[in-house]
């Protein structure tokens, strides 16, 4: 039977072969959660009597969404992740390391694995040709204690990125016109494969940010075919001896097969309070913004940060606005560092804050006000998704969100790009 690549991955996993609506029992390769999700996950892997954890070394508990913690409830979360890994032999990612899709991007997921994590955007390592999915604090603990899942086999709904991207777009705009045409409950439990002649050109920079974003749509996993691309990603990390070929086979059979003329799609916003109330820059009138939020686990990568350094060079961020960065890694934050790009954003007004989620979900560095606006280029913008309700959340390319700033009101990046 010919396969999708989610079919092929979870057949491979299950022992036996597998179609779209299949329900099976998995051997799963990674297991992750985080400050946020990780307490009730230990809590649960003893109230069920488990004695230990499996696969110590592929269980990971990341200290990121509060991090550095900002209040003594949060200290002491952490504190039980650090002592339940010391006790278990799992691994630990502590303060500052960086954002747990990009570490599991960086250092953990290999095509053609199966990646459990506390977390609804663990989708983004399907960037690397891997079934990865959010699931609940239960079924992480289960998947923590057993390396093995269930689940059904999702349909597949291939999205082709076809023609050639136009100056001033990037990624972001691509995922979120994609969202605004499919709407927030458009791909329910479906996996997205990602192609067409654009999508097999994207970087993994770029692949990871659409990824990550497919749960906006309401996937369960976002995949990119693992190919050249990928295999030079792994090899630049250290890890080229994981690679391998994932692929759908050609008589796949997919549920819906879109394809996007990308040379339709301009820079586009997410306005309040969903995802997919999409629009392109253009069409909005003068938004003025209190804040610029440029980093987190969809744009917090090097190539993110460049792009608006490279807009901000030799200007300055408009009076009455905050441009807050937050690289997503630390070896992110490293390399913008020697390469001059935090220099050239603090020049400009930036203050830049240690790696890890920060305020995309509202805890700490940077809480929007009552009625302010944050231009932000995270994955969500619900109300109160940034910790006040009464702010207003927009979301958008880097390149959008660092023009925005010099301006102080939503702004087309092609103004400057072109």
């Amino acid at each position: 039977m010919d396969k999708t690549i989610s079919e092929k991955i979870i057949s491979e996993h299950a022992g036996r072969e597998l179609k779209a609506g299949d329900i099976a029992v998995v051997n799963v390769d990674l297991v992750m959660s985080h400050d946020g999700t990780g307490p009730l996950a230990v809590s649960q892997i003893k109230r069920m009597g488990f004695s230990g954890i499996k696969n110590p070394e592929k269980s990971i508990f990341f200290i990121d969404h509060a991090a550095p913690s900002p209040r003594k409830e949060l200290s002491n979360s952490h504190i039980v992740l650090k002592e339940f890994a010391s006790q278990t032999g799992s691994v630990i990612s502590d303060a500052g390391e960086g954002v747990c899709h990009q570490i599991l991007a960086e250092s953990y997921t290999c095509p053609g694995d199966i990646v459990l994590g506390g977390d609804s955007h663990t989708c983004t390592s399907g960037a690397l040709g891997a079934f990865a999915t959010g699931m609940g604090s239960t079924d992480i603990a289960v998947g923590y204690a057993l390396a093995r899942t269930w689940l059904m086999v999702p349909a597949t709904i291939k999205v082709n990125f076809e023609r050639k991207i136009n100056k001033g777009v990037f990624a972001k705009d691509l995922i979120i016109y994609l969202i605004g045409k499919i709407t927030s409950d458009g791909a329910t439990y479906k996996a997205f494969e990602f192609g067409g002649e654009v999508g097999s050109m994207l970087s993994m920079d770029e692949r990871f940010t659409i990824s990550n974003m497919a749960v906006e749509a309401g996937a369960k996993t976002g995949i990119f075919p693992s190919d050249s691309i990928t295999k030079e990603y792994l090899k630049s990390e250290g890890r080229g001896d994981c690679f391998r070929e994932i692929s759908a086979d050609k008589g796949a059979k997919y549920e819906k097969i879109m394809d996007i003329d990308c040379l339709l799609i301009e820079p586009m916003v997410s306005q309040p309070h969903t995802v997919d109330n999409a629009l392109p820059v253009s069409n909005l009138e003068k938004i003025m913004v209190n804040q610029v939020f440029i980093g987190t686990c969809t744009n917090g990568r090097l190539s993110d940060l460049k792009i608006a350094a490279e807009i901000l060079k030799n200007k300055k961020v408009a009076r009455g606005v905050r441009l807050i960065v937050i690289p997503a890694s630390k070896d992110t934050y490293l390399e913008a560092l020697k390469t001059g790009i935090l220099e050239t954003l603090i020049d400009s007004g930036a203050i830049v804050e240690s790696s890890g989620c920060g305020p995309c979900v509202g805890i700490h560095q940077g809480i929007p006000g009552d009625g302010e606006v944050c231009l932000s280029t995270q994955n969500r913008n619900f109300k109160g998704r940034m910790g006040n309700p009464n702010s207003f959340i927009y979301l958008c390319s880097p390149a959008t969100a660092a023009w925005s700033a010099v301006k102080g009101y939503i702004a087309d990046p092609r103004e400057v790009l072109l």
